[in-house]
């Protein structure tokens, strides 16, 4: 194993956001011969019937040195909203990606910070 490897941290670990907010945090790595590295903004579906995502947001990340920290700030589209339901889902994540190296964080962009059941059900999954 090289150790290479790297974090994806929001500030205080808030990881459920309002449609239009600003999230801000830090991407970190440990990586040797990195060429460039950026974080971007998906959605995604998973469930029945075919899949479909969407690149919303990049931030790169110029001249990477093998060992940063750096800070990042974003604000969120106003949809679409994360949401569940017994055929499909839309999940939305950060991911900080360096040639075949990638990270994903997860997060939940609704009103309220809540994603939307539509099942019913409004607990968590």
């Amino acid at each position: 194993m090289n150790g290479d490897w790297i974090t994806l941290e929001t500030r205080d670990g808030s990881t459920a956001f309002e449609p239009g907010e600003e999230i801000e945090g830090t991407v970190s790595w440990q990586l040797a011969k990195v060429r460039e590295i950026e974080l971007r903004l998906i959605w995604f579906t998973a469930g029945k019937g075919e899949q479909d995502s969407r690149l919303v947001a990049t931030v790169p990340f110029p001249n990477p040195g093998e060992h940063e920290v750096r800070r990042f700030r974003l604000r969120l589209p106003d949809g679409p909203f994360s949401f569940s339901g017994k055929l499909i889902s839309l999940d939305w994540a950060l991911e900080a990606v360096a040639g075949s190296r990638a990270e994903r964080l997860p997060i939940t962009l609704a009103p309220g910070r809540r994603e939307i059941r539509l099942d019913g059900d409004a607990g968590p999954r």
